[in-house]
């Protein structure tokens, strides 16, 4: 074996530019105070030698960590077989990587996972935390709240953290989400559109705000053709494609002359389909489908491929970043004043295929 060669050191580089200690650390942090030509011979050194700051020095200097937190409220088994969640990441990781931060990803599947999430970030080794995919009954946001580190979360706020109540308490979170009860009347009305009067709803778990805002869409548009939904039309699932099949298989047996189907995702629109094409239903000519998500390694590959409600995954990923590293400003669309402390929701929009 080889041993590494020594790592270049701050003295080093002042050595060779002919400076201070002082004044590299100046220049290798950012701080004002050195003259442009000499702050670019210290670079100039610094690139040469391959000098890399100790971090943990470093963070001494510009309280700065360069790490964000990714907590995601679930466990890994369901992160790492879920599209959603690669595409969010990705976002995320694009606007960290463009300023030069790292990604610190905690998962939690019980409440030993909570406590150890609040304590490392009670331990101020990141500068701030992106937290998404919270159910209401989640400790999260008040073990957060307490360890005071910056934080953005996906999805619109609907727990009670100790912090307040009602709107008010809403207002002081920062949030990026979708407008899922929006898209959901867009895709009920596409479906009524066709003439479809019997439609299901396969709603994700109502402990989340997405499914909650979904399925109150799903009444919004039903409310308008037909009424009161008929609550036989109506169950609730877990955003995975087994769920989606088990949701499929009960309405099938409980309301056997459904014309269409809503589901909330499109991982549960996939189980559904499997399910009806098992029971010898055409879709759409017997039963039209819709999903939510637009996630394409899913929506195209289904058999037909799916028409659904698109929203940009990537992008809320990418904005919560924004969010937290700037604060609501011109690089966060629709952001102004009041608006800005209660968050950014995207638009959506329906992708026609032929499911529907």
């Amino acid at each position: 074996m080889t041993e590494p060669a020594p790592r270049p050191t701050l003295e080093a580089v002042a050595a060779r530019a002919g400076v201070s200690r002082a004044t590299v650390s100046r220049v290798v942090n950012g701080a004002e105070g050195v003259r442009a030509p000499l702050a670019e011979r210290v670079r100039q050194v610094v690139e040469e030698l391959g000098y890399v700051p100790n971090q943990a020095a470093r963070s001494l200097v510009t309280k700065r960590h360069d790490a964000v937190a990714v907590v995601i409220a679930e466990p890994e088994t369901r992160v790492f077989a879920d599209p959603f969640f690669a595409l969010q990441l990705r976002g995320i990781s694009k606007e960290l990587t463009a300023h030069d931060a790292q990604r610190v990803l905690l998962l939690t599947e019980g409440r030993e996972d909570h406590a150890r999430v609040g304590r490392y970030l009670a331990g101020g080794h990141v500068d701030g935390a992106l937290v998404f995919s919270l159910h209401l009954d989640d400790p999260l946001p008040a073990l957060i709240r307490r360890a005071g580190v910056p934080t953005v979360f996906g999805g619109r706020p609907g727990w009670s953290d100790g912090a307040g109540e009602g709107e008010d308490s809403a207002n002081r979170v920062a949030y990026v989400d979708s407008d899922n009860r929006g898209g959901a009347r867009t895709a009920v009305r596409h479906l009524t559109g066709l003439g479809r009067r019997r439609i299901a709803h396969i709603c994700g778990p109502l402990d989340q705000t997405s499914a909650a805002d979904r399925l109150e869409g799903y009444r919004d548009a039903m409310g308008e053709v037909v009424g009161e939904d008929d609550p036989r039309l109506v169950v609730e699932s877990d955003f995975t494609p087994g769920g989606g099949e088990r949701a499929m298989r009960g309405l099938l047996d409980r309301v056997p002359g459904l014309d269409a189907v809503f589901a909330a995702n499109d991982l549960t629109a996939s189980g559904a389909l499997r399910v009806l094409r098992a029971r010898g239903l055409r879709v759409p000519e017997d039963v039209a489908v819709v999903g939510f998500d637009d996630m394409l390694p899913v929506a195209e590959q289904t058999d037909p491929p799916l028409t659904t409600v698109r929203q940009d995954i990537e992008e809320m990923g990418r904005l919560m970043t924004r969010l937290l590293l700037h604060g609501p400003d011109d690089r966060c669309p629709g952001e102004r004043t009041a608006q800005a402390r209660r968050g950014i929701v995207l638009p959506t929009t329906l992708i026609r295929r032929a499911s529907a």
